[in-house]
């Protein structure tokens, strides 16, 4: 049995809609007319033990309403889900403990209070061993840089810091099942290199299984074999991350360096979009089953010093998914 099931899950919200102005205000308190959203309609899929799995869509795609409904936060309109062999919105004691949902622009941690304390309390509410617990906190605190940090209130600390401590306190009680919606949201580089090599680190050594919403796409390329796409609240595509771009991605881009002048534009054109064209190079978007040809014509008639072929970056892959979706 897998590790999260989810079939047919669907989940919907009346919406009041209100007629502008005065008026429509008046008419409001006589008659209302409201409308049906799905903001998550008919989702399936599976994850297994350890797994690190992508799930992507554009804003109101439907993917922080699908988290909480498999953190038990919302019960949905229909359909089934079971993780760990729980249903969620059940809200049964033995599955609290063992998962962790982080909303990266949510805060669980005391505003006006040091971390540790935090940290203190949630180990009085999971009832941890004192021993165990501050063994977990040096670890995680040793892992993430933030050991300094932990008597100073959370107020102070900079966004990255106070991002750490989360992770920290999502993870004292060492949970089999993390939720992560947006953790590395409005981070800088360091930070956000920092908190991907530690859940890359953490999902090795303990096997959570781990599912990831980010709009960084070096989150998800760096972390995630797997993702699953959604969008208007309905999965169109569930597969290997390197799928994606065979199944999206048509073309590679060609960059070329020559000895004297690059062809001219109507001749350039011939072999693939044109992305780029100075004197002495040339970059061009070619389809993928023209890239050998391609680059056995230009080396036949022009002198190459050199020449690179490269994927298209998956941030233009996502947005294309998108796009289509």
């Amino acid at each position: 049995m897998s590790l999260i099931e989810v079939r047919g899950l669907t989940k919907a919200f009346r919406t009041y809609k209100k007629d502008p102005g005065l008026r429509g205000a008046l008419r409001g308190l006589v008659s209302r007319r409201h409308e049906v959203v799905h903001a998550v309609k008919d989702v399936s899929f599976t994850v297994e033990e350890g797994e690190f799995v992508g799930f992507l869509g554009p804003n109101g795609a439907g993917k922080t309403t699908t988290l909480k409904m498999l953190a038990g936060l919302l019960h949905p309109t229909s359909g089934e889900a079971r993780v760990l062999g729980y249903v969620p919105w059940e809200r049964q004691d033995g599955y609290r403990r063992q998962f962790a949902l982080l909303l990266g622009q949510k805060n669980q941690l005391w505003w006006d209070l040091p971390a540790r304390e935090s940290f203190e309390l949630n180990a009085r509410i999971y009832g941890l061993d004192p021993t165990e617990f501050k063994r977990t906190l040096d670890e995680l605190s040793a892992m993430l840089g933030v050991r300094d940090h932990l008597a100073t209130a959370v107020r102070e600390l900079s966004l990255g810091e106070r991002m750490k401590c989360e992770l920290i306190a999502a993870l004292l009680h060492q949970p089999r099942v993390l939720f992560l919606d947006e953790p590395t949201i409005g981070l800088d580089v360091v930070s956000q290199k920092v908190v991907r090599e530690f859940l890359r680190e953490h999902n090795r050594l303990r096997r959570t299984t781990i599912l990831l919403t980010s709009h960084y796409m070096a989150d998800i390329r760096e972390l995630c074999g797997r993702v699953v796409i959604i969008d208007r609240g309905t999965i169109f595509f569930d597969g290997q991350l390197d799928d994606v771009l065979g199944r999206f991605a048509d073309h590679k881009v060609i960059t070329l360096q020559f000895d004297g002048a690059a062809a001219g534009e109507e001749r350039s054109a011939r072999w693939g979009e044109v992305l780029e064209r100075t004197p002495g190079t040339l970059k061009l978007k070619v389809k993928r089953d023209r890239v050998i040809p391609v680059c056995k014509e230009l080396f036949d008639e022009f002198g190459v010093l050199d020449i690179d072929i490269e994927e298209v970056p998956i941030e233009d892959v996502i947005r294309q998914v998108f796009q289509r979706a």
